[in-house]
């Protein structure tokens, strides 16, 4: 698997709003804002000028108190998790459906990936053939190299190709708590696939649901809308799943940074998976390393609280050919 990790640099400002969080109480907003000081006049003339069409787009803000960062991160807005979903639930129950790939298409992917300690960001093409028989990707001498499928095919580290890991998409139900059931006791998500002379482990349950939908979501090329739709109800369903407005991925792009918090946590990171603010597409993650971390035997951190690994999916689409871009 390709190193799928990255960052940008930490925005110092929170964004103001964007068309997609203007409240839809307009008039609620309105005599609220009439009643205020001098110093909310010019927000008051943003609202203004936005009208009630866009006025309806915003239900889907309902802030939380804000919550701090790491050191040195400003704080951020954190939103109300069960009315963001809710909205991105009915904005992708509205999309065009997608065909089924042939056997012989190509899944192409190109990702972003910037590590933490570096200011290199590194870009990434890949192909895969969708029933897994091949892929493709540049070499260092600039030529497209195809030949048998041997890494990985999937984000997760399993062993499933394009093909099987498309089939077991459609088979899940498009009832949020089916959905949920059925990602949960799935032993192939249970199992897993593990490198050699790595200890098996098994993550709790819930962590194992959110961390399935999220990979589902971040291959969205294929995606039936109403099983986008239902995963996004099915997340809102798990208890700790958290939303933050104005998170950065690799790319500079800044979305809703959704991540999941574990009762007693003491995760040496956070890590976000970054959607877009208005169509909910993925776009990409942000880790965010929470204190210092220093693996038994060294001397010192080997990451630095504060540090970011960030990546960015700037395109998941199928192809007819390895060397296509879409």
């Amino acid at each position: 698997m390709d190193d799928l990790r990255s960052l940008r640099a930490w925005r110092a400002e929170v964004p103001e709003p964007g068309e997609e969080w203007i409240i839809p109480e307009r008039r609620r907003l309105l005599t609220r804002i009439r009643g205020r000081r001098r110093a909310l006049g010019r927000r008051l003339l943003v609202v203004g000028a936005l009208g009630a069409a866009a006025a309806l787009a915003v239900a889907t803000l309902r802030p939380e108190p804000p919550t701090p960062g790491p050191t040195s991160t400003p704080s951020v807005v954190r939103l109300d998790s069960s009315v963001v979903l809710a909205r991105a639930a009915e904005v992708v129950g509205r999309r065009g459906s997608a065909q089924v790939p042939l056997p012989t298409q190509w899944q192409y992917t190109k990702t972003l990936d910037k590590q933490p300690n570096s200011d290199t960001i590194r870009t990434s093409e890949q192909w895969v053939r969708y029933d897994g028989m091949q892929a493709a990707n540049f070499g260092e001498d600039g030529e497209l190299h195809v030949g048998p499928e041997g890494d990985p095919r999937d984000p997760g580290d399993d062993d499933l190709t394009p093909q099987q890991y498309d089939a077991k998409l459609r088979d899940l139900p498009t009832d949020p708590r089916k959905l949920l059931a059925k990602v949960t006791g799935d032993r192939h998500w249970i199992e897993g696939a593990r490198e050699e002379g790595v200890p098996k482990s098994v993550v709790p349950a819930n962590v194992r649901a959110y961390n399935v939908i999220m990979l589902y979501l971040s291959r969205y090329g294929t995606m039936p809308p109403k099983l986008e739709a239902a995963m996004y109800r099915a997340l809102a369903l798990i208890p700790g799943v958290r939303i933050e407005q104005g998170v950065s991925d690799a790319a500079g792009r800044r979305g809703l940074g959704v991540w999941l918090e574990l009762a007693g946590d003491a995760w040496a990171v956070r890590k976000y998976e970054i959607l877009d603010p208005a169509t909910y597409r993925y776009l990409g993650s942000r880790i965010v390393w929470l204190r210092d971390e220093s693996p038994p035997g060294m001397s010192g951190p080997v990451t630095r609280k504060g540090a970011v690994w960030s990546t960015a999916l700037l395109s998941s689409v199928i192809v007819d050919r390895p060397g296509q871009r879409g």
